[in-house]
């Protein structure tokens, strides 16, 4: 068994990170992540959103480790449950693999929470636990599958980065339009007198 954890600070308020780890995948830093389906989403008696996904994904692993493992095919699927909680400010998402469970299992949590200190900030805190069950050279596969899980976290991160950026220009688009839209009737009512 293999334990993985890292913690990140994002420079964008607690809202604007979770809106963006919602919509995170695709994307074109990651895209071993092809697919999302939404499986069921609910708000609790507490107002907390409850999602879960299955995510369809292309692990990359290296001809050697396919050996090891005995299998040609790496396509899996990855169960997600998140919480989000509004009042405490709080996005935490629980995610395990259900493909290739007899061989390895890899259950990941991220946690997002306002920075202690600056709310204009996001703590991210990442905690993955990677399990190789029946096959030699247990351990050497365990830390293969954490340095990837690092490599991947690091692209996930750019991901938001590059999520948030595209959600800002929807907004700017939007407003534009908005005002572009507000000023011609206006100009026209002038134009009229």
């Amino acid at each position: 068994m293999k334990i993985w954890a890292s913690e990140h600070i994002f420079n964008h308020p607690w809202e604007t990170v979770t809106k963006a780890a919602m919509q995170k995948y695709p994307n074109p830093m990651n895209p071993s992540v092809f697919g999302v389906d939404v499986l069921d989403r609910n708000v609790d008696t507490q107002g907390r959103l409850h999602s879960t996904r299955l995510l369809s994904t292309e692990w990359g692993l290296p001809a050697m480790a396919k050996s090891i493992i005995g299998v040609t095919r790496t396509c899996t699927y990855v169960q997600e449950h998140s919480v989000v909680d509004p009042k405490e400010k709080t996005f935490e998402l629980k995610s395990t693999n259900i493909s290739f469970t007899n061989l390895v299992s890899v259950d990941e949590k991220l946690t997002y929470k306002p920075h202690p200190q600056d709310p204009e900030k996001t703590v991210l805190t990442q905690e993955a636990l990677i399990s190789v069950k029946g096959v030699s050279l247990s351990s050497y596969l365990e830390g293969l599958m954490a340095k990837t899980i690092s490599v991947n976290a690091s692209k996930g991160r750019e991901a938001m980065e590059w999520v948030i950026r595209r959600l800002n220009t929807e907004i700017e688009e939007l407003a534009a339009t908005a005002r572009g839209t507000i000023r011609v009737p206006m100009a026209a009512a002038v134009a009229d007198k």
